[in-house]
């Protein structure tokens, strides 16, 4: 029997990376069970989560995936964005540090992560107002200057975590839906290189369609 949560339209798998102790894995599971641990200890190589939300009358089914940040795991990590469409590229705004290395973050994601996937700059722990030391401002301006969308989130009181991962989701829903159009139409020939495995069907007349193929793989 199908459960509920095998229902869905699409299948978008999303990256969270960052320094550790930026709060991903807090940020995970309050979009995905509400959660919020205040005693969360580092993530150990990759953990995920599902969630579907709705666009458009659409069943999004999201795999967030938690990659560890700790330097000695990078190797293991740099192998889980192949198939990710989207990632958020997490700092903590109370630690200035964690914001410079988010430009080495966003090299490693372009040189293993698909060209076209999209990447949101999350400011996260947005309840530190007193310890702030990343201005908002400063943080804009790079997102924008690298083609980034960007948000500042709160996983303690939930503060834009909903919102950040529906943002995403939406853009990558609406890209991957025009593209499909576009290829149903004929304008655009070129494969596909959003998170959509293409199927090859070969010339055949609308009574053969329901036929099964010649040969199995």
């Amino acid at each position: 029997m199908v459960s509920k949560d095998d229902e869905y339209d699409y299948l978008f798998k999303v990256v969270l990376i960052g320094d550790s102790g930026v709060g991903k894995s807090n940020l995970l599971s309050r979009f995905t069970r509400n959660e919020f641990n205040l005693e969360s200890k580092s993530t150990i190589g990759v953990e995920f989560a599902t969630r579907s939300i709705q666009v458009d009358g659409k069943t999004i089914k999201a795999q967030i995936w938690d990659t560890a940040g700790q330097e000695r795991y990078r190797a293991i990590t740099s192998a889980y964005y192949r198939g990710a469409v989207g990632a958020l590229l997490v700092y903590d705004i109370a630690k200035h540090l964690t914001y410079e290395n988010v430009e080495r973050w966003l090299k490693e994601l372009r040189d293993h992560a698909d060209q076209n996937i999209v990447i949101m700059l999350v400011g996260n722990k947005s309840d530190l107002r007193h310890l702030r030391a990343v201005p908002t401002d400063e943080a804009r301006a790079f997102a924008e200057k690298n083609s980034l969308s960007f948000i500042e989130t709160s996983a303690l009181d939930s503060t834009n975590v909903e919102a950040a991962f529906q943002q995403i989701l939406t853009e990558i829903y609406r890209i991957v839906s025009q593209k499909q159009i576009r290829n149903e139409g004929g304008d655009d020939p070129s494969p596909s290189h959003e998170n959509i495995r293409p199927i090859n069907i070969p010339p055949t007349d609308n009574s053969d369609r329901n036929k099964k193929p010649c040969c199995q793989t």
